[in-house]
């Protein structure tokens, strides 16, 4: 049986990017929600509705895990879903805890980037307040990052300003870690170590999520010997056309270079 993948757009792609490293022989499914992509400045009911719609469908395809490769959709629903599927959902969560216990003794500083509704979500505001002890993590919001990501525009000219002007009024020189707290961003990791110095670290959840699915995939003896093939989906239409398909492959091609 195949995995689902789900995102409000192409930002897990990037999360798939890095599952496929891990587990290069299981199938998979992608669905973007491209007809209500951006979700991070939309209201909570909206977004569920969504997610809730999205998955339905998934589960109809016949899939044997399904991961919510988007913070802002594991923030809302990821409980709710656990309770209404019985196949194991796998979210995302801003990585919020390494980063804390990577800058333990220093004077440095956290910078968690993600999308206003992630940031505004209890369950981040939560995990915030138990780790961060020493008051060190900063919170900032880049909803243009995913508009540029979804119109994929990589651009480094077009790009590099608006990351410029979101980050006017800090210090960068305080800053130990950055956390990719959306999909998305891992697109513009380039952009994030041109800004800051060289010695910044910068992680999100990807990789993690992608472990974490592989150790629940092998404790239910579930581990498959696929083609690797991946079916795209947008907003529950199959995708077919060529030019589409090349898009994908792109965004993959761009994460190679990049990581």
């Amino acid at each position: 049986m195949q995995i689902g993948f789900f995102d409000s757009g192409i930002g897990g792609i990037t999360v798939l990017h890095d599952t496929i490293k891990v587990l290069p022989n299981e199938d998979y499914i992608y669905y973007a929600d491209t007809l209500n992509v951006p979700y991070g400045q939309k209201t909570k009911d909206e977004v569920k509705m969504y997610i809730f719609n999205a998955i339905e469908f998934i589960i109809k395809q016949g899939v044997k895990a399904i991961v919510i490769a988007c913070n802002t959709a594991t923030s809302l629903a990821i409980e709710e879903l656990r309770g209404k599927y019985s196949i194991p959902i796998i979210g995302m969560e801003p990585a919020v805890k390494p980063a804390v216990e990577k800058n333990k003794n220093t004077n440095k500083r956290i910078l968690l980037t993600a999308t206003a509704l992630t940031l505004r979500e209890e369950k981040l505001q939560n995990l915030i307040t138990k780790l961060d002890n020493e008051h060190i993590v900063d919170l900032l919001p880049l909803p243009g990052v995913v508009e540029f990501a979804e119109r994929f525009e990589f651009c480094e000219q077009i790009v590099f300003p608006y990351f410029e002007e979101q980050l006017l009024n800090y210090d960068l020189n305080n800053y130990e870690t950055i956390v990719l707290g959306c999909t998305h961003f891992a697109y513009y990791k380039n952009i994030f170590r041109k800004l800051f110095s060289s010695h910044v670290n910068i992680i999100d959840g990807n990789m993690g999520t992608a472990k974490n699915l592989k150790r629940i995939l092998n404790e239910m003896n579930s581990l498959n010997e696929g083609s690797g093939n991946i079916i795209f989906y947008n907003s529950g239409f199959k995708i077919q056309d060529k030019a589409k398909l090349d898009e994908y492959s792109r965004l993959f091609k761009r994460l190679d270079a990049i990581n």
